[in-house]
């Protein structure tokens, strides 16, 4: 079995979730993957490279992989999904953020897109440099392109999401599952980084990937 870790916006491959996951999943004798989208600099990323930097990692596969997702990462697991086809076979999302970079998302507000384009770049909190990281308006540009709602994929998906999360809507999640017959949703009593749900969500995902009966 192999699995891929997609961290999160403003995130890296050394994050909570990823070490959590990643030291369970050695016990199970599954080494846990983490591309850095940071690289090589988190003020030039995009949708586009970090798509492109999955399917080489992809490339380098001889069997089907499962792809986990946090937040963004989520987001660009269901792209990959639909893009990549055959090469991925199983996804496992934490709180996808499905209308990323869509009007009326909360997150940017038309003054704070109008803002960004005019000076460029916008200074944002990066959780793994603890401090403000600038990124270029091409990020926002890049992703508009891209539909992670409307995406057609059919690999077996888990979604994990918390109902007090104030970055991904639960109700947009709930839309996007219902919808699609091969996603179960399970809905926690947590916030975005679902940090306390950790234990739960290991124990439905070693169920879902077989690791355990």
């Amino acid at each position: 079995m192999r699995v891929l870790y997609l961290h999160g916006f403003a995130s890296s491959s050394k994050s909570t979730k990823a070490a959590y996951f990643g030291e369970r999943f050695r016990a199970h004798g599954v080494e846990l993957e983490c591309p850095d989208f940071n690289e090589p600099d988190f003020t030039t990323m995009t949708m586009t490279r970090m798509l492109a930097q999955l399917g080489a990692a992809l490339d380098g596969k001889q069997e089907p992989v499962t792809l986990m997702g946090s937040s963004l990462g989520g987001t660009l697991a269901v792209l990959a999904a639909a893009r990549f086809g055959a090469r991925v076979n199983r996804l496992v999302l934490m709180a996808p953020a499905v209308m990323f970079a869509k009007p009326g998302h909360h997150l940017l507000s038309s003054d704070r897109i109008q803002a960004w384009r005019d000076r460029g770049a916008l200074p944002f909190f990066h959780y793994a440099y603890n401090e403000e990281r600038p990124l270029a308006f091409s990020f926002y540009e890049d992703s508009v392109q891209y539909d992670a709602f409307g995406a057609a994929f059919q690999q077996p998906t888990a979604i994990f999401q918390g109902r007090h999360d104030r970055s991904v809507d639960a109700k947009t999640v709930e839309a996007f599952a219902a919808s699609r017959p091969n996603v179960t949703l399970t809905l926690l009593e947590d916030d975005h980084q679902l940090i306390a749900s950790l234990p739960a969500m290991w124990d439905q995902t070693a169920r879902f990937l077989g690791l355990t009966a």
